[in-house]
């Protein structure tokens, strides 16, 4: 994440929650404004004009999601962050193709947050890993395409330099296993190699924090 302070608008309805994510925010950012409604939310990025938006989802006037695509339609380019109890991965999809840049679950909060707000400050897009692979949609394909819990093993072991071999033991199964959702999961991702599939598990958030250098196969 660049060196300066994000300058961050915060926007939830719950006052303690609220609260707990100015703490939580206060030494990597500098909060210009807390609000706890979508119309409150629209006027303080006008008037800020934050580098950073973090939002619930749903709020009483009206939600996150219609106030990005307002100030979309305005031009109005700030990335959004939204902190959410709805862990519909159908939201998760439709949030990311309206443009968000991140959607993390408040079960998830905390230094998920913070490690989400790096990721989205260094130009890519984030979103809480148990969610992740079942909302990516491969580019030209008109349908949603979904991964299963195993394939998601497989990814992020993949995405932590693990080798065929290596995950095999690690899951359990056979070699062969592996590579056959190896290659499910390139159809699924439309990509065409190994180093892809990490490339495109690291852009949706997927990889673990700290990772060896991938197989380039």
């Amino acid at each position: 994440m660049p060196a300066d302070r994000p300058r961050v608008v915060l926007a939830d309805d719950h006052r303690l929650v609220a609260e707990g994510l100015q703490r939580l925010l206060e030494d990597e950012c500098e909060l210009v404004a807390c609000v706890s409604s979508g119309t409150a939310l629209l006027d303080a990025v006008h008037q800020y004009a934050p580098d950073l938006v973090v939002t619930d989802l749903s709020m009483p006037d009206r939600n996150g999601l219609s106030v990005m695509r307002e100030l979309r339609a305005a031009g109005v380019q700030v990335p959004f962050v939204f902190l959410t109890m709805h862990a519909e991965p159908t939201l998760a999809e439709q949030a990311l193709r309206a443009g968000a840049s991140a959607y993390v679950l408040k079960s998830s909060a905390g230094e998920e947050l913070l490690r989400a707000i790096h990721v989205v400050r260094s130009g890519r897009t984030y979103i809480t890993p148990t969610l992740g692979a079942r909302v990516i949609a491969a580019p030209g394909r008109g349908q949603k395409q979904e991964l299963t819990d195993k394939q998601m093993q497989v990814l992020q072991l993949v995405s932590a330099g693990l080798r065929s071999k290596q995950i095999a033991a690690e899951l359990g199964v056979s070699v062969r296993t592996v590579e056959s959702h190896k290659y499910a999961i390139m159809q699924a991702l439309d990509v065409h190699s190994t180093l892809e599939l990490v490339r495109k598990a690291d852009e949706y958030g997927l990889t673990p924090g700290l990772r060896t250098t991938p197989p380039v196969s």
